[in-house]
């Protein structure tokens, strides 16, 4: 393996607080090699510029600003312009553990590959509502617990939050395009295609913050249904049955919920098992009953959001093959 010389790139709009809560953690990071951080605006009007200006003196820093065009574009944008050979992308709103770097570059040593992501959890100074969701985002039985360091079968589809790429990868793709959300698994599915491994590094970690509210969380699980069937049609080898998933979940709960009214509950106590299991696990987490209770009006904001959003999306592009950039026009950047 080429020795890695990292450089963060790391896209931000109109997130100066969340620039800040990240340069401080990385002022904290236990390592003893050179690296650099990109930051990039995005367009801002409320920049992060004066806050960068106060991280200089302490970490190497390099603050470019742009035209809005979205964080893919943006994330280019960065590699562009950066000097390492081997790029960690992350989002504004992440923080990092001390021992991130080191993480990096043992799993490296250990794995070589051209693209990694890693796993995200929360910090115990979240939120309620941001532990809830961080149960629904992780946990094995909502989204297989890929995202928080659980197995995968087959290939991982790295995740933009905490990725690592090379800069030959990027270079050879690309990078990232303009569908957003999406453009994770569309760069994933393009380096396999020309022959480059991806993995999962469950012990590189990033503290994910998400400031969201319920109805944000919403919009991005819907906007997350509507890519996949786009993603498909772009990358048939990479349809799953599994994706159809939430959607089927969706509809069965509709259908329990049916039959409960009309005198038949056994559907519905399957649900109610599953949702009861899903409590325990955030109650055990964060050992706190509400957060317990949370976790249930998360999932089903997750599978419900998701599922519509999947079968709109299958139904105009999957089955009338219409134009994505066309009948979901907030989904991609020009």
């Amino acid at each position: 393996m080429q020795h890695p010389y990292f450089s963060f790139i790391v896209p931000v709009y109109n997130r100066p607080q969340e620039i800040e809560e990240l340069l401080e953690s990385m002022t904290m990071l236990v390592f003893h090699e050179i690296y650099e951080i990109v930051i990039i605006e995005d367009g801002s009007t409320e920049t992060a510029e004066h806050v960068v200006h106060k991280y200089q003196d302490r970490l190497s820093i390099s603050y470019y600003f742009k035209e809005n065009s979205g964080p893919g574009d943006s994330r280019n944008y960065g590699m562009k312009r950066a000097k390492g050979n081997y790029f960690l992308v992350l989002d504004s709103d992440v923080i990092l553990p001390k021992d991130y770097l080191k993480e990096v570059k043992s799993s490296l040593e250990k794995q070589y590959v051209d693209c990694f992501g890693g796993v995200d959890t929360a910090h115990e100074s979240f939120t309620d509502l941001q532990k809830a969701i961080d149960v629904v985002m992780t946990s094995f039985l909502t989204t297989g617990g890929i995202r928080g360091g659980g197995e995968q079968l087959g290939k991982f589809q790295p995740r933009s939050f905490n990725l690592g790429i090379s800069k030959k990868a990027f270079e050879t793709t690309g990078g990232f395009g303009k569908i957003h959300p999406g453009e994770d698994p569309d760069l994933s599915l393009r380096l396999w295609d020309l022959g480059f491994e991806t993995a999962l590094f469950s012990t590189v970690k990033v503290f994910h913050k998400r400031r969201i509210s319920w109805k944000k969380f919403w919009q991005q699980v819907t906007k997350f249904g509507k890519c996949r069937p786009i993603l498909n049609s772009w990358h048939p080898s990479s349809k799953k049955i599994t994706y159809w998933f939430p959607t089927f979940f969706s509809l069965g709960l509709i259908s329990a919920l049916g039959l409960f009214f009309i005198g038949n509950s056994l559907l519905l106590y399957i649900y109610a098992v599953y949702f009861f299991s899903l409590s325990i696990i955030a109650i055990l987490k964060y050992r706190s009953i509400k957060i317990g209770l949370m976790s249930i009006f998360a999932a089903l904001i997750q599978f419900l959001g998701y599922g519509r959003g999947f079968l709109i999306s299958t139904f105009k592009v999957g089955w009338l093959k219409k134009n994505p950039e066309k009948v979901f026009p907030n989904l991609f950047f020009n």
